[in-house]
């Protein structure tokens, strides 16, 4: 409508060109303010445009004004979404202690022979599960079954020597006691001939002269003589005998003697036993090879390493900074994710804290006594027992990197 008025009011203006420049020229001439009903017209005309034009800036400028708001709207919503999804995360990880810097421990033994020889059967390979008991690797046994026969033989010789010292600690104790009565015995008789021979050479010696010879006077102090000397010698003879005791003393301690002996030879045969029975190098427990540094026909060394067994009781070392451990308690849950297998999730808690920092207990600790000290914080080894969620099919190796989040109270 506004547009059919339009071009109308451009046609009388059209028609009528030259009244209105008369009545412009007069007008101004005279000074009045006549106006014509055609300049009335206009002058609506020009009202009516002005005020379509300042509706079309005002909601030009509201147009512009309303994308101005609606970005700060969207901002506000974000950052206030922003605050409450951090409050959130605050309260819910409040309670949570986390690092990164933890990893898989486990038991690791080294496997080394203790006789020396060559490898003759290699029974595994590397990365195989073993049980305890299993048989690793055997080492040539000739050298070990010399030595147990040798030892074997010397045991024999043992226990026959001590045989031998105990018939001749039994026969000492009756023939010792029985060799003291003969001497005894022939002590008697040897004082009984010094008076027979002591009262013949009286009696030579106090008879007439012309009754007897010289001859028998001799003959009887000869006889004296020797009857004294047997008595001596009988007397020397008793007190050797009466050393029966500690003759028998004697054969006793031999007896004993050969028994350590027979102790010894003993000892040296088990000894060989073993040696022969270490020829046979078997799993201390169940655990998988590792580490295999041995072929076969390999010429080893009594105490060189073989290759390591790694236990699958796997647990978590985990490094905390000194200044997370005011809560930390033994018995705190953890939930502990794996680098290595993202999809796993393990659960577990806090066994035990170590009595000491990692630094502390390194090969060269920290000295801080001269020079400048900067203040580092340390980190405390802590242990973590797995509970669930590991499979047995899906063993840890050591030295995975997890990171543990622990819960406190």
């Amino acid at each position: 409508m506004t547009t059919n008025k339009n071009d109308a009011n451009r046609t009388d203006e059209s028609s009528s060109p030259d009244t209105s420049n008369e009545l412009d020229s007069s007008q101004v001439k005279s000074g009045e303010g006549y106006r014509s009903p055609s300049s009335d017209d206009g002058t609506k005309q020009d009202k009516k445009s002005s005020d379509e034009e300042d509706k079309g800036e005002d909601e030009e400028g509201e147009k512009r004004k309303g994308p101005g708001k609606k970005p700060l709207i969207i901002l506000g919503v974000v950052v206030i979404i922003m605050v409450i999804v951090a409050l959130v995360w605050w309260f819910m990880t409040k309670d949570q202690i986390n690092t990164d810097d933890a990893f898989t421990e486990g038991d690791a033994v080294t496997i080394a022979p203790k006789i020396s020889g060559y490898v003759t059967n290699l029974a595994v390979k590397d990365n195989q599960l073993v049980k305890k008991g299993q048989l690793l690797v055997q080492i040539d046994p000739r050298d070990a079954t010399a030595q147990r026969d040798q030892a074997q033989a010397q045991l024999g010789v043992a226990v026959s020597q001590l045989h031998q010292a105990q018939v001749q600690y039994d026969l000492s104790k009756v023939q010792y006691p029985a060799q003291l009565a003969q001497a005894q015995a022939q002590q008697a008789r040897a004082e009984a001939n010094l008076l027979n021979a002591t009262a013949d050479f009286r009696r030579q010696r106090g008879v007439d002269p012309r009754a007897t010879s010289q001859q028998n006077i001799d003959t009887a102090s000869a006889q004296l003589r020797s009857a004294k000397a047997d008595l001596e010698n009988a007397k020397a003879q008793v007190q050797v005998a009466a050393q029966v005791e500690l003759q028998i003393r004697q054969a006793e301690t031999n007896v004993e003697a050969r028994q350590q002996q027979v102790e010894q030879a003993k000892a040296q045969l088990e000894t060989a036993n073993l040696n022969l029975s270490y020829a046979d190098v078997r799993a201390p427990y169940d655990g998988y090879v590792t580490m295999r540094n041995v072929q076969l026909g390999t010429l080893v060394q009594a105490g060189s390493s073989l290759f390591s067994i790694v236990s699958p009781n796997i647990w978590i070392a985990a490094n905390f900074k000194e200044s997370q451990l005011e809560r930390m308690r033994p018995g705190n849950k953890v939930v502990i994710k794996i680098d290595a297998y993202p999809d796993i999730e393990l659960h577990g808690h806090v066994d035990s804290v170590q009595q000491g920092t990692g630094s502390r207990f390194s090969a060269f600790p920290a000295e801080n006594a001269t020079g400048n000290y900067v203040k580092i914080v340390q980190r405390v080894p802590v242990k973590i027992v797995i509970d669930s969620g590991l499979d047995p099919k899906q063993p840890l190796p050591l030295g995975l990197s997890v990171d543990p989040t622990v819960t406190v109270e």
